[in-house]
Parts: C-alpha cells; sequence; structure tokens
C-alpha cells in the first residue's frame, strides 16, 4: 500500500509569523492597507495616463494629412521647404531621376484646403492663377493631377513611380508609402500638416 503525502503551500504574505501584540498588528494592518490602497491608485493612474496618450496619438493620426509616394521611391523624410518646392512645381526631378508626378484631390474637400493654405499660402484663385502662368513661361513642366478621392491618388501613386500625394492619415494602406515631414510621422504629435486652417482672403 503507497501513502501519497500532499503539501499546502500557503501564499505569501508580509504579517508577521510569531504572535504580536494588538496595537502592533492593527498599526501593521493600517500600514499594510495604506500601500495597497496608494499601489491600486498609482496602477489605475498609470493605465489611465496610457490610454490618454494612446487617445491623444489617434487623435493626432486622424487630424493629419499624409505625404505618400510610391514604395519604390528611396525618400524617406522631407523638410518642410522641399516638400513646399515639390508642390510648387520648382523641384521636378527624385534622387533617382525620376520625373516628379503631383496629384491633388479635386477643389471641395478639407484636405485640398489644408494644403493650399500650409504648404501653398494661396487660395484656389491664386493656385490656378500660379500654374497657369508658370506653364505659359515654361517656367512649370505641368500642373498637379486632380483626382476625385483618396483612394484614387492612392490607386495613381501605386502605378506611377515618381507620383506623390496626400491623404487623410487614416486612409493610407500599404500599397504606399508614408513619407516623413520635418523627420515626423503623422502619427506624431508635433506633425505639422493637418486639417485647419481657413483658405486666405
Amino acid at each position: 500500500m503507497t501513502t501519497r503525502c500532499c503539501v499546502v503551500i500557503a501564499p505569501f504574505t508580509p504579517w508577521p509569523s510569531r504572535p504580536v501584540s494588538r496595537s502592533r498588528g492593527m498599526a501593521m494592518a493600517s500600514r499594510w492597507i495604506v500601500f495597497c490602497f496608494f499601489f491600486g491608485a498609482a496602477t489605475l493612474l498609470s493605465g489611465g495616463l496610457s490610454a490618454g496618450l494612446d487617445a491623444q496619438s489617434r487623435g493626432a493620426a486622424d487630424d493629419s494629412l499624409a505625404i505618400v509616394v510610391n514604395r519604390t521611391n528611396p525618400v524617406e523624410n522631407l523638410s518642410f521647404p522641399e516638400l513646399r518646392r515639390i508642390f510648387l512645381g520648382e523641384q521636378t526631378h527624385w534622387s533617382n531621376g525620376r520625373r516628379i508626378t503631383l496629384v491633388m484631390l479635386e477643389p471641395g474637400n478639407s484636405e485640398r484646403q489644408a494644403v493650399l493654405v500650409q504648404i501653398y499660402k494661396m487660395g484656389e484663385k491664386d493656385f490656378n492663377s500660379y500654374f497657369l502662368h508658370g506653364m505659359f513661361t515654361g517656367e512649370i513642366h505641368a500642373a498637379p493631377k486632380a483626382l476625385p478621392s483618396s483612394a484614387e491618388v492612392l490607386k495613381f501613386v501605386l502605378n506611377v513611380p515618381g507620383a506623390i500625394g496626400y491623404v487623410k492619415a487614416p486612409d493610407v494602406n500599404d500599397s504606399v508609402k508614408v513619407v516623413r515631414v520635418e523627420s515626423r510621422l503623422p502619427s506624431e504629435k508635433d506633425y505639422l500638416l493637418r486639417l485647419r486652417g481657413k483658405l486666405p482672403k
């Protein structure tokens, strides 16, 4: 006949194993309760702060415009002056020699308005006059191509190796590459291009 032995291991507790006086025991219990209270509060606060930062990051991305290029394009980052020169037609080729093809959304949406205000620093009328004059004088090779939707912009950038365009950050998919602007991505707090501002009069 085999005798089986069962060992029960009690969970660790900081309570002393030796008998203590009632007053000392109550004092220790009070300290333990206070410790548990502050530990729990700190845990909840940390979780709430983390969730708040995550929500803030998502909010920043939702309000941002992503600059997108073809995935074969070697560019990873553009300074704001470089981005502006590209959008103005002053820079015509990428570092790999490909001609730059700029694509924009058609008039009448918040993304285009934000680009006009923040990159071009002009209204729709001045924008049209700028490119008409530039093409007439030969200073600009071509006006930006205008498409009706973000899906069309993404499709165009996918199929044209030298293309660059913009869409709302949540609309970006894996078919294109997002370029950093001033070393920041659309999800980052200090990213420059956002859906805000009004057209100049």
